[in-house]
C-alpha cells in the first residue's frame, strides 16, 4: 500500500462549485480504483479557489492476478459457434481450453487469467478518464484543445509512492510540483508526498489548503475585530461557506461606511454587502441595529495592516449604496397600492395569467381563510391583493431576495395597517424546514392563501411534480400548508379551496346558470371532488357552456385532479411527521376516510399509533386484519353482499358475543371521534379484541349452511365498518 496525491490546480473556480467537485473528484477516483479492483482507504478532499486535491493514505501497488472460467459450447458443436467462442475468450486454439462435463454432457471451458497490474501504469488510465468524467455545472475548453475543465488548467500533480505517476491529460503532463499565493508565495514547490505539500503550500506558499480551517478562521478573527471595536458580527452562514472558497490566505479586514446610508432598510444594506461585495454587516450590541461598519475579507497580508484596503473597499461599497438609496427613493415615490394594476403585465404563468389574477384570487381565498385563523377578512384580503405587489419595484427588481420585505416597508410608507404590512413580509414564508412559522392570525391567512392557490392552479393545468422535478416548489407549498395549518392549529379542510375555486369561477363567467351552480357547490362537502357529483348536485347543469370552451379544460382538470391534490398532501405528511416517528401506513389509514382536515388527522395518526403500541391493539390489529383478508376474498369471488345482516341467525356463543361488543363499540367509536376524542375513540374499539379472538377460536365462518355462512361473513364486514370509524384497518402493515 501507499499513498497516492494528486493536485489539479487551475485558475479561479467558483466558490459555489468548489465542495462539491473536491467530493465528485474523490467519488470517481474511489469508483475507478473499486472498478479496477485495487484496494484502499477512503479519500480526503481538499478544495480552494485554485486547486482540488484528493488524497489516498493507502492504494494498493498492483491489483490482483484474476482466474476466470468461461464456458462455452458443447463438444461437437458447429465450427462457426467454436469459432466465436475461442474470439470472445481471445483465445486462438481449443488446446488452451479445457472439457468440463455436466448432466448433458461435455463442453469446452476456456482459462483466462488475468496477471496484477502496476497501480503506477493504471493511473496513467484512470486519471484522466475522472478528469473527462467529472461534473462541473459549467466547463470550458482551453485553446484548441477538445478537453473541458471548470477554468482553465495549470499543472497536474500526480504522486504515487512519492514518485511521480506517468499522468496526461488535456495536453499537461503531472509533475511533482505546485503553486502558492499569487503574492505572498508563487512558488513553484516540489512535493514528495502530502505532508510535504501541505507543509510547503502553508508555510511558503500562504495558501491554507483546508476549507474547514479556512471558514473556522474567518469566523474567529472577524468575531476578534468587532468585538475589539465593541461591536458584534452580523452571522451569515452562507456568506461565510462563499468566502471560505474565494481566498487561499484569509484577512479579515474592519472597514467603516458613511453613517448617512442607514437611513436605508437595513436588508437592503446587508444584501447589498453580501451579495454584491462580499462583506459581512455589523450591528451595534447596544442597540440591535446596523452599525456604519462593515467585515471585507482579504486574500493578502496588507503591508499597512489594510488601512488602505479598507478605504478602497469602503469606496466601492459606498457606489453600491447609492445605488441602493435611489432604488429605495424611487419606489417610495408610488404607493404599493397603486402597483397592483402593474402586476397585469407581469406573467405569472401562460395558462394561469397574470401575478395580478393571482393576487386577486389570493385575496379573495385569503377572505375566506381569516375566520379559521383568527384573522380580520378585510385585513386579510388587502393583504392578499397587495403581497405580491412589491415584485414591479426598482428594489425587487434588483434584489429579488428582498420580495416581501421591501413589500412591508412601502406598506408603512402607505399607511397600510401593521397586520397587512407583517403579512405582506412574511406570508411567503416558511420557506423550508429551517424557516420559522408564520403564527400572526392575517399572516397565517395569507401565506396559506397563497401556497393553496398556487397548489390548486397548478394541479388544475396538470403541471405537477415529476421524480426529482419541482418546477414550481410545490413540495414546498405543500409542506408551508401542513405546517402552517399544524402550527396555527387551523382547522382548514383541504377540500374546501378546491371547491371554492369553481364557485369564484361561476361568478366571474357570469353565466344565467352562475347562482344556481354557486348555491349548489355551496352545499357540498369538502369531499365531493368528483365531476360527476358537482353535475348531479346542479340538476346536470352543462359545465361546458357554464364555463366557457376557452377555460374548461383548466378547472375539468382541476376537479379530476383533486384527489390527487390530497394524496400529494399525504405523502408530504409523511416527510412533516417523519422526524416524530409517525409510521407512514398510519397516515394513509386515516387519509382513506375522507378526512381532509390536517389538526384532526394528526391528532388520530397519533392517538392510533399509541393505541397500536400497546398489546390490545396489536392483537385488535392482526385479528381486524384476518377478518377483513376473509371477507375482501370472498368480495372479489362473489360480489358484495347485498343481503342485511340477521341477529337471528346467530347460534354460536362467541358470535353472539362479538355481535354484542359490535354493537356497543361501533357507536361508541363514531360519537367519540366526531368529539374528536381519539384516545376515546380507541378506547371504544379496544373490547373488541377478546371478542374477535373467540370468534376465530370457536367459529366456522365456511359453514356449510349458506345462510349462516353469508351472515358469519357479513358479521365480519360490521367489524370493518366499526372499526372504520378511526381509520382504514386494512391500509396499516403488519
Amino acid at each position: 500500500m501507499a499513498e497516492f496525491l494528486l493536485e489539479l490546480f487551475s485558475e479561479e473556480i467558483p466558490a459555489r462549485m468548489q465542495a462539491r467537485a473536491g467530493e465528485d473528484l474523490a467519488r470517481l477516483l474511489t469508483e475507478k480504483f473499486a472498478a479496477a479492483g485495487l484496494k484502499t482507504d477512503a479519500p480526503l478532499a481538499h478544495t480552494g479557489p485554485r486547486r482540488l486535491c484528493v488524497v489516498f493514505a493507502d492504494l494498493a501497488e498492483r491489483t490482483e492476478a484474476v482466474r476466470e472460467e468461461k464456458k462455452g459450447p458443447r463438444v461437437g458443436a458447429p465450427e462457426k459457434a467454436v469459432e466465436g467462442f475461442l474470439r470472445s475468450a481471445g483465445l486462438t486454439s481449443l488446446d488452451q481450453c479445457e472439457t468440463h462435463s455436466d448432466a448433458k454432457g461435455e463442453f469446452y471451458v476456456a482459462i483466462v487469467e488475468k496477471p496484477g497490474r502496476d497501480t503506477r501504469a493504471l493511473l496513467g488510465e484512470i486519471v484522466p478518464a475522472v478528469c473527462d468524467a467529472m461534473p462541473w455545472p459549467k466547463s470550458m475548453r482551453s485553446g484548441a484543445r477538445s478537453e473541458r475543465w471548470v477554468r482553465p488548467l495549470k499543472r497536474i500533480v500526480c504522486l504515487f509512492g512519492g514518485a511521480v505517476a506517468p499522468v496526461e491529460w488535456a495536453g499537461i503532463t503531472a509533475g511533482d510540483q505546485t503553486e502558492g499565493h499569487r503574492v505572498h508565495g508563487p512558488g513553484p514547490f516540489t512535493v514528495t508526498d502530502f505532508a510535504s505539500y501541505k507543509s510547503a503550500l502553508e508555510t511558503q506558499g500562504h495558501v491554507r489548503i483546508d476549507r474547514a480551517e479556512r471558514r473556522a478562521l474567518i469566523a474567529e478573527r472577524a468575531h476578534a475585530l468587532c468585538a475589539e471595536a465593541g461591536l458584534e458580527l452580523v452571522e451569515d452562514e452562507a456568506l461565510l461557506d462563499e468566502v471560505s472558497g474565494l481566498a487561499e490566505w484569509p484577512v479579515p479586514l474592519l472597514g467603516e461606511f458613511d453613517p448617512a446610508f442607514l437611513d436605508v432598510p437595513p436588508e437592503v444594506i446587508q444584501l447589498t454587502m453580501a451579495k454584491n461585495q462580499k462583506y459581512f454587516a455589523v450591528r451595534d450590541p447596544k442597540t440591535g441595529n446596523l452599525a456604519p461598519r462593515f467585515v471585507a475579507i482579504a486574500d493578502l497580508e496588507p503591508s499597512d495592516g489594510g488601512a488602505a484596503s479598507a478605504k478602497g473597499y469602503a469606496r466601492v461599497l459606498s457606489a453600491r449604496l447609492s445605488d441602493a438609496r435611489f432604488f429605495w427613493d424611487e419606489d417610495r415615490a408610488r404607493s404599493l397600492d397603486s402597483r397592483v394594476e402593474d402586476l397585469a403585465s407581469v406573467v405569472f404563468h401562460r395558462k394561469l395569467g397574470s401575478v395580478k389574477d393571482k393576487a386577486q384570487r389570493v385575496s379573495a381565498l385569503a377572505r375566506e381563510l381569516a375566520p379559521l385563523c383568527g384573522a380580520d377578512p378585510e385585513l386579510a384580503a388587502r393583504a392578499g391583493l397587495l403581497a405580491k405587489a412589491d415584485l414591479t419595484t426598482a428594489m425587487v427588481q434588483e434584489f429579488t431576495d428582498l420580495q416581501g420585505v421591501m413589500g412591508a416597508y412601502y406598506a408603512r410608507e402607505s399607511g397600510e395597517a401593521p397586520e397587512v404590512a407583517n403579512a405582506i413580509r412574511d406570508h411567503y414564508k416558511p420557506l423550508g424546514p429551517g424557516d420559522a412559522v408564520p403564527t400572526e392570525a392575517v399572516t397565517a391567512a395569507v401565506a396559506l392563501a397563497d401556497k393553496l392557490d398556487t397548489l390548486v392552479a397548478f394541479w388544475g393545468i396538470d403541471e405537477k411534480p415529476t421524480g426529482s422535478k419541482d418546477p414550481y416548489a410545490l413540495r414546498r407549498a405543500a409542506l408551508g400548508v401542513i405546517r402552517l395549518a399544524l402550527d396555527n392549529s387551523v382547522r382548514l379542510s383541504l377540500g374546501l379551496p378546491l371547491r371554492d375555486h369553481f364557485i369564484r369561477r361561476a361568478r366571474e363567467v357570469g353565466d344565467a346558470h352562475a347562482e344556481e351552480l354557486i348555491d349548489a357547490l355551496a352545499t357540498l362537502p369538502s369531499g365531493a371532488l368528483s365531476r360527476e357529483q358537482f353535475e348531479d348536485a346542479t340538476d346536470r347543469i352543462t359545465f361546458e357552456n357554464l364555463f366557457d370552451g376557452r377555460d374548461f379544460s383548466i378547472w375539468e382538470s382541476s376537479v379530476t385532479n383533486a384527489h390527487d391534490l390530497l394524496a400529494f398532501f399525504a405523502d408530504r405528511l409523511k416527510v412533516v411527521l417523519r422526524e416524530e416517528g409517525v409510521r407512514h401506513d398510519l397516515i394513509d389509514a386515516v387519509f382513506a376516510l375522507g378526512e381532509d382536515d390536517l389538526v384532526a388527522i394528526v391528532a388520530r395518526v397519533k392517538a392510533l399509533q399509541s393505541f397500536l403500541a400497546t398489546p390490545e391493539g396489536e392483537n385488535l390489529l392482526t385479528g381486524a386484519r384476518r377478518a377483513m383478508n376473509i371477507v375482501e376474498a370472498e368480495e372479489k369471488k362473489t360480489g358484495a353482499e347485498t343481503a342485511a345482516f340477521d341477529p337471528s341467525l346467530l347460534t354460536a356463543p362467541e358470535e353472539k358475543a362479538l355481535a354484542a361488543a359490535l354493537d356497543d363499540a361501533g357507536p361508541k367509536a363514531k360519537a367519540a371521534v366526531e368529539a374528536e376524542d381519539y384516545a376515546g375513540a380507541m378506547a371504544a374499539i379496544a373490547p373488541l379484541r377478546p371478542a374477535i379472538d373467540s370468534f376465530f377460536d370457536k367459529v366456522t365462518v365456511n359453514d356449510p349452511d349458506p345462510k349462516l355462512r353469508a351472515n358469519r361473513l357479513l358479521l365480519l364486514r360490521r367489524i370493518r365498518d366499526a372499526l372504520g370509524a378511526v381509520a382504514d384497518f386494512s391500509k396499516i402493515g403488519g
